[in-house]
């Protein structure tokens, strides 16, 4: 039977809200709101994780983050290894400015998993495009914006109570009344996800 609290438990592991569960994560049924510590017995650790295990686990934890496989990750990975610039910075801009990622960002779904399956049923258009690929890397000048026919759907529509509360990212900006957003400008290093130690990802990948 599968473990529908597997992903809260990846959370608590990690100690952050990695907002794995969509809506689930923005309400007080969070299991980050009362347990900010490890599953387990009282969170404690029985073992000492290695440097090798500590670059895994991060490497694990931005696949759940970006929800990718291996071997997507591993691509992204090599794709910013011939880039010009660091490596880390690199990676982090690639999967950022995944379509399905910016959606997300923008506060149009409360997952990046929401995200991907609304992109695949058609809701969002970029440039007056539709695009149906989560993976689509966007790009400065881009409009990302719900379907007209999409925005008399219910989640739509309720959707914009959230937006009110929604911090944006400096180099997104955001139209709640017409469910719109808009690539402002290239994504830098001082905006890379600070959560995240890329360098133990870039370590693990160079052994």
């Amino acid at each position: 039977m599968k473990n529908i609290n597997a992903k809260c438990k990846i959370c608590r592991r990690e100690g952050q809200r990695l907002f794995l569960k969509g809506e689930r994560c923005y309400t007080q049924k969070c299991p980050m709101v009362k347990k900010k510590y490890p599953s387990g017995i009282h969170g404690r650790r029985t073992t000492r994780i290695t440097e090798y295990g500590e670059e895994l686990r991060e490497k694990q934890k931005v696949k759940m983050v970006y929800g990718l496989r291996e071997k997507q990750f591993k691509n992204y990975y090599k794709k910013a290894e011939k880039m010009k610039g660091m490596t880390t910075a690199n990676l982090s801009r690639l999967l950022e400015c995944r379509l399905d990622n910016v959606i997300f960002r923008l506060g149009f779904t409360y997952s990046r998993d929401q995200a991907r399956k609304f992109i695949s049923h058609g809701h969002f258009l970029i440039n007056n495009r539709k695009v149906n690929l989560p993976s689509h890397q966007v790009k400065k000048g881009d409009v990302i914006e719900v379907k007209e026919k999409s925005k008399k759907n219910i989640f739509f529509r309720d959707i914009a109570k959230k937006l009110k509360s929604q911090k944006t990212p400096p180099w997104l900006s955001l139209d709640i009344k017409n469910l719109k957003g808009k690539v402002e400008d290239s994504l830098n290093e001082k905006d890379i996800e600070s959560d995240i130690n890329w360098s133990k990802i870039i370590e693990f990948y160079s052994r």
